[in-house]
């Protein structure tokens, strides 16, 4: 269904330009067409539906900019039940990932796109379904590491089952 949903979340994003458009985005009071790009996008994270990891380490995709230690990474894997799965692998951190992820199954993929988001701590988190291509053990586990681990950021997600928005503050349909 084409309700506009992924266009609203382009627009957060300022990935579309707003001029001759009426209205304004505001997020936690302020107009997102007031701050830079940069400081705008720094604050974000996106989770989408088809998780994005490069081809690379497992380091290099939970932080391609080397701005956390490893014991934070290991916590953010943790904290997705992923550190055991990381640890029997000798590589560790260092584990290779293939072009797109696809030597890792689409949970564990989207499971390093959540790990990835905690180790950000990102004021604003936009989650694009994220468990729509998942099995429902994974989509648990994404509801719960969503429900402990972003209390204190603002969370707006795409959803096309009723249990994601379970424990959402504010709902709106399109």
């Amino acid at each position: 269904m084409s309700a506009g949903k992924s266009s609203l979340f382009k627009g957060i994003c300022r990935f579309v330009h707003q001029s001759n458009v009426d209205g304004e985005i505001l997020i936690d009071n302020v107009n997102i067409s007031r701050i830079t790009l940069n400081h705008l996008r720094s604050h974000l994270t996106v989770i989408p539906q088809q998780p994005v990891l490069f081809s690379g380490t497992l380091g290099y995709n939970l932080d391609p900019f080397n701005s956390y230690s490893n014991e934070q990474c290991w916590k953010a894997l943790k904290d997705v039940q992923l550190k055991q799965f990381v640890s029997s692998h000798s590589e560790g951190l260092q584990m290779l990932i293939a072009e797109s992820g696809n030597n890792l199954s689409v949970g564990q993929r989207q499971l390093i796109n959540l790990a990835r988001a905690i180790l950000r701590k990102s004021k604003i988190l936009l989650i694009d379904e994220a468990t729509a291509n998942v099995d429902q053990k994974t989509d648990d586990l994404i509801q719960e590491v969503i429900n402990n681990k972003f209390q204190d950021q603002t969370i707006m997600l795409i959803a096309h089952r009723l249990n994601t928005i379970a424990n959402c503050d504010h709902i709106l349909a399109m």
